[in-house]
């Protein structure tokens, strides 16, 4: 890659880079409904957690859904010290799909 292309890279990354500040903000006050993970396009987990608390809520009544409010809020819990590595994991995503974007975009006007 030749420094324009670099440029161009870093540009996009920073982007589209998501914050660790936001995806705290999102646990902090959101946990329970799985938004930090959503966020950081991990839908499955997400509706995991969700489905945990929520779950666990509405069957909380009949005993039923202790067990699952207990394993959500830990789950959530584990996620505080999770953020971080999943938002550099995001970011080196974001990067090597930008990165072959841009390889690919220079092959064509090489052509």
């Amino acid at each position: 890659m030749d420094t324009q292309q670099q440029i161009l890279l870093e540009q996009r990354v920073a982007n589209g880079k998501k914050s660790l500040g936001v995806a705290y903000l999102l646990l902090f006050f959101l946990g329970g409904f799985g938004a930090h993970r959503f966020y950081l396009g991990r839908m499955g987990t997400g509706f995991a957690i969700l489905f945990l608390v929520w779950g666990g809520v509405l069957l909380s009544a009949i005993l039923i859904g202790i067990p699952m409010l207990i394993i959500g809020g830990i789950w959530v819990l584990v996620d505080i010290f999770l953020l971080p590595s999943m938002v550099e994991l995001d970011t080196q995503r974001l990067r090597a799909t930008a990165a072959q974007e841009i390889n690919a975009m220079a092959l064509t006007q090489r052509s």
